[in-house]
């Protein structure tokens, strides 16, 4: 299970540095501004509260900032299907970015059900 996490946390923060560097070049105009705002705020996010999961006090405090961390992945995931969909930024320089936060928020997601099964086991009665 370390290996995961040591995994996960390197992933996480491997791919927010490609997207700083995008968010980076976004300027120019109201959307392309924005959409970099976004995009910069909910990928450093997942890195975060992966991290903070990694910290919590209780079960229930990890599953909560899981979860949370699998919405900022999806928001991401959103923002740079926006930009591939508008065509602001060059389909090659989203391409690899798209699969892999898509990749993050499906990890993500299913450790949460993994978690959330096991919780409900555990608190089941025999």
């Amino acid at each position: 299970m370390h290996d995961f996490k040591a995994e996960m946390t390197d992933r996480t923060r491997n791919f927010a540095l490609p997207v700083f560097r995008l968010c980076k070049s976004l300027h120019g105009c109201y959307e392309m501004e924005h959409v970099g705002r976004q995009l910069f705020r909910s990928a450093t996010s997942v890195v975060v509260q992966y991290r903070a999961a990694q910290h919590a006090f209780t079960s229930e405090n990890f599953l909560y900032k899981m979860k949370v961390c699998e919405e900022e992945a999806d928001e991401t995931a959103f923002w740079l299907d926006m930009l591939m969909e508008s065509n602001m930024v060059k389909h090659s320089r989203l391409a690899a970015l798209v699969h892999e936060a898509h990749r993050i928020a499906a990890i993500i997601a299913a450790s949460c059900i993994t978690l959330s099964k096991r919780k409900s086991q555990i608190t089941r009665p025999s």
